[in-house]
């Protein structure tokens, strides 16, 4: 138990994060994701389960797809959350109930917002790149914005600056004296960070938010602690900076965020505040209602698994349970 989790959140006065300069790596553990792909789970795990809002984080690749289909995931439902979509090589053609069907190709990003709810697919055209690599994400929505209408942004430029040998692209939130066009409704940060040669920075950080660091490719040290590739590096919150060494060609995520303090219920594909709501999102997408149809995809939808036996529980960002 890290010093956070410790420190009961009744005894904080609001809007006061505890100091945590301690670090914790997350080794990612392998799920299939559809029926070719499979997916290096880095959040949620036991020792931590969120980054901010950051709620779920999924690295996949590289893989050489040359004679293969590459990401086939047809339509499925969301409730509750963005998805936050960025490939490092490949590509991956978007569609969702809204009648969105728009591609994604390295140095884009998509970003999906459920709302109340939202039906999409993720597939591989069928002439596509040898190799894909690339990460997918949640974010928790609060209230309201969860009960809010669906939406989705395509995001072809972002900001980007160098910082030495480190390229630094900005996909989400505010630093550096930049802004990223992607909407979001939590204080968050997301970015990454490429090493064009041997790479040292000393990277600017907020107290207020706690961060992690993905390494997605290459080899890094940080906090004087060496990150390989598909480990997740828990950063703590109340730093105002970060010492980072990467070898060129290293590729990492930094994930940030104000702690979010809302607890949850995530299964499946939904998230939500209780049994009942998730039980609810469940019943409407096999009975074919609330989520409308995924356009241009005539695939079967995804079926949804069986309600587990026990009551859902509402957990908070250390992994205890609400009620």
């Amino acid at each position: 138990m890290d010093r956070t989790e410790s420190l009961p959140a009744q005894t904080r006065p609001p809007g006061v994060v505890p100091a945590d300069p301690g670090s914790v790596l997350l080794p990612g553990h392998d799920v299939p994701l559809g029926r070719y792909t499979t997916v290096r789970r880095l959040l949620p795990q036991r020792q931590r389960r969120m980054v901010g809002a950051w709620c779920f984080v999924d690295h996949f690749g590289p893989d050489d797809v040359a004679q293969r289909p590459g990401m086939e995931v047809p339509p499925h439902p969301h409730t509750g959350l963005q998805t936050v979509t960025w490939l490092l090589d490949g590509e991956i053609v978007h569609r969702d109930s809204l009648g969105n069907v728009r591609p994604i190709r390295p140095g884009q990003l998509n970003v999906m917002t459920s709302g109340h709810g939202i039906a999409h697919s993720e597939r591989s055209p069928a002439t596509h790149p040898p190799v894909m690599h690339g990460v997918q994400l949640w974010v928790a929505l609060p209230d309201p914005a969860r009960a809010g209408a669906a939406g989705f942004a395509h995001h072809a430029e972002l900001p980007r600056w160098r910082d030495g040998e480190l390229e630094l692209t900005l996909l989400v939130g505010e630093w550096g004296g930049e802004r990223s066009p992607a909407v979001v409704h939590t204080p968050l940060l997301g970015a990454q960070l490429e090493a064009r040669g041997p790479a040292r920075a000393t990277l600017p950080l907020r107290p207020d938010f706690e961060y992690g660091l993905l390494a997605m490719s290459g080899a890094a040290e940080v906090d004087g602690r060496a990150l390989a590739p598909g480990a997740l590096l828990y950063l703590g919150a109340g730093r105002d900076r970060l010492a980072l060494a990467a070898d060129p060609g290293s590729r990492l995520m930094l994930l940030g965020g104000e702690p979010f303090e809302e607890p949850l219920v995530m299964w499946w594909n939904f998230v939500g505040r209780s049994h009942e709501e998730v039980a609810a999102a469940r019943e409407d997408w096999m009975a074919g209602r609330r989520f409308g149809t995924v356009a241009d995809d005539a695939a079967p939808p995804l079926p949804a698994p069986e309600m587990p036996t026990t009551r859902l529980k509402a957990r908070d960002r250390h992994g205890g349970l609400r009620g």
